[in-house]
């Protein structure tokens, strides 16, 4: 098979990351009979230094037209001063809205091998977690209408969160179908022992589950969801939940983790062109200098061939050979820690993670 995949590189240590990435991708296509044909475009602050706008029409419909995106990173000091509609990350929110980006997946795994850099208490780091956050991305409340008014205690301003029973059914979908590649269990979070929106989401999510029955559903306050995450984060396999709700509840569940350079995430739409890339920075006082972890965007790559295109088997692959060099004891310097281990640079941790494919 032959997949065309847009890399969006961007800034700071983004061209690094995604060209390991980009490696370990000609490394499994060769493996398993694949041909990754990969074209760079430009987003990002390098694109503002190159056409004077951080997402050109050219990446847009080079983007539009591949199979799938895999992006590194955006932003930096350099650009920090420019309006905001002239940002740099003004680049992300326009891809998304050009892909009809509606999903976001974020997982959560804590590697037995780095345990020792997870926060919780130690009884709760033995039973191990590996959890995914469905998150939806272009409804509710970071969406509604706003604004500023005169108030019973004079001025007052809002923010107003509607969701449509068709931006429910299609976040629960994309629940529901990651959860029958992992381990059939979704816990749906709400709020709807007060908000009407989440009493909707909770009749709707129910529905459509419905269409699912080898798949277990279940639902949280969104309160005690961040209670749980710290408590016990075993009992999570996918979560699926609101656009606000998923922005807080995906950074503590990346927290616990303890470490943030190892976590990728993919934004899905209609379609299975979705984009791909890890959840850390660009990192600019590295940039450079073959200082930086590749293995989140190495793990992007791997749920790229996961939900873009139904490569299960070769996604497996290139997640055995991270957990393999975890396990071996080899570190980048950011996830050192108190190992004591020899800091790895981005090419020779790229190097180690190819011998195990």
């Amino acid at each position: 098979m032959v997949y065309n995949i847009a890399l969006v590189k961007g800034d700071g240590i983004g061209p690094e990351i995604v060209s390991s990435a980009v490696k370990v991708l000609e490394k499994v296509g060769a493996k398993y009979g694949h041909e990754f044909k990969c074209t760079d475009y430009l987003a990002g602050g390098c694109a503002i230094d190159a056409t004077g706008m951080p997402l050109p029409e050219e990446t847009v419909e080079g983007c539009k037209a591949s199979d799938s995106v895999l992006l590194g990173a955006v932003g930096g000091p350099k650009w920090d001063k420019l309006p905001g509609d002239k940002r740099p990350e003004k680049a992300l929110l326009g891809l998304r809205k050009a892909l009809g980006l509606y999903t976001n997946l974020r997982p959560a795994k804590l590697y037995p091998a780095l345990k020792e850099e997870c926060p919780l208490r130690a009884d709760i780091v033995e039973q191990g977690f590996d959890l995914m956050m469905v998150r939806e991305l272009t409804g509710g409340i970071y969406f509604g209408d706003r604004g500023r008014r005169d108030g019973k205690y004079g001025p007052e301003a809002y923010d107003t969160e509607a969701y449509s029973v068709m931006e429910i059914e299609r976040i629960a979908r994309a629940a529901f179908d990651a959860a029958r590649k992992r381990r059939k269990n979704v816990i749906s979070i709400d709020k709807a022992n007060v908000l009407e929106t989440s009493r909707l989401w909770r009749e709707t999510v129910h529905r459509i589950g419905e269409e699912y029955p080898d798949v277990q559903l279940s639902d949280m306050l969104v309160d005690n969801a961040a209670m749980q995450l710290v408590r016990r984060p075993s009992q999570f396999d996918v979560v699926v939940t609101s656009n606000m709700f998923g922005d807080i509840l995906s950074d503590e569940a990346s927290q616990i983790t303890g470490s943030i350079g190892l976590l990728p995430s993919a934004s899905l739409g209609a379609t299975k062109c979705g984009l791909y890339e890890p959840i850390h920075g660009s990192a600019p006082d590295i940039a450079g200098q073959d200082r930086a972890n590749p293995i989140a965007t190495i793990l992007s790559a791997a749920m790229m061939l996961r939900y873009a295109f139904d490569l299960s088997e070769e996604a497996d692959c290139i997640e055995r050979a991270v957990d393999e060099v975890l396990a071996a004891g080899l570190r980048t310097a950011d996830i050192v820690g108190n190992s004591g281990a020899t800091p790895l640079s981005c090419t020779e941790m790229t190097e180690e993670i190819l011998k195990r494919i």
